[in-house]
């Protein structure tokens, strides 16, 4: 069934959302929250599509939670209603994290609170020159510590810059965020090496994309003695697929390894 809340499409292997209310610059509600919860739970399941692509239609990556649809109901919300929208959106940051697919964001124009979320939770992030990323919540009289920034940006681009981002609420520039680790490249447009780097990844070894992408997040708790030790399981346990075999094969052949994911 596809998608009511934002468009979905495949491209040989690569999944690609498109946020698409361009008219107001591809805002989020409480429908496409839920959704693209779901859609992220499902694909740990989906082993048709290897690389997943988040953008926005219209210029725009995404202007965070709708002032009307969102922000104006919330303000008349008691507690338990609004602990369960923000354990919902935490919820989303948690399926595209623990779903196995790379996860890439295509980012041009405003990318905004929670925008800016779903570019920060991405595995990979390319930015148009267009691009402004700002974590608001100071704005709206919130903290900054909303689904898991707190956490995550600091380990991206360094604990006094993002503290500096989720203090004042400012705008990060593609330079900037460039500059720092956020954007893993800068071109115009920005989509395209996107699909790229995700059609890439999709010939790769899916099992071990993965795996990387797994203790790229536990590690994060973890002393590196324990990493250490954790890195040689996952490590032995893929040296046991086909797919490890198919390289060294493809490597004493002189050829190019063709990976299938087992």
């Amino acid at each position: 069934m596809s998608p009511k809340h934002f468009q979905w499409r495949i491209e040989d292997r690569v999944g690609v959302i498109t946020l698409d209310r361009p008219q107001r610059k591809n805002p989020l509600t409480f429908e496409s929250y839920a959704e693209l919860r779901d859609h992220f739970r499902k694909l740990r399941e989906d082993s048709s599509v290897k690389t997943v692509v988040i953008t926005g239609a219209g210029g725009n990556f995404c202007s965070g939670g709708d002032v009307h649809e969102i922000i104006g109901p919330l303000t008349k919300m008691k507690l338990p209603q609004l602990l369960e929208f923000t354990r919902m959106t935490g919820d989303l940051v948690k399926a595209m994290r623990h779903c196995p697919q790379p996860v890439i964001a295509a980012v041009e124009g405003v990318c905004a609170g929670a925008g800016a979320i779903l570019a920060m939770a991405c595995d990979l992030r390319y930015a148009a020159p267009s691009a402004k990323v700002a974590f608001l919540f100071v704005r709206v009289g919130l903290a900054g510590c909303d689904m898991g920034a707190c956490a995550i940006l600091p380990r991206i681009i360094g604990q006094g810059r993002a503290a500096e981002l989720l203090y004042t609420g400012r705008a990060m520039s593609a330079d900037e965020g460039l500059a720092w680790g956020f954007f893993n490249k800068v071109v115009d447009p920005a989509l395209p090496i996107a699909l790229e780097v995700a059609q890439d990844l999709s010939t790769g070894p899916t099992l071990a994309h993965a795996v990387t992408k797994k203790m790229l997040h536990q590690e994060w708790n973890v002393t590196v003695d324990q990493a250490i030790d954790m890195e040689a399981v996952a490590q032995a346990e893929l040296m046991q697929t086909k797919d490890f075999l198919r390289a060294y094969e493809a490597f004493a052949a002189k050829k190019k390894p063709v990976f299938q994911g087992d």
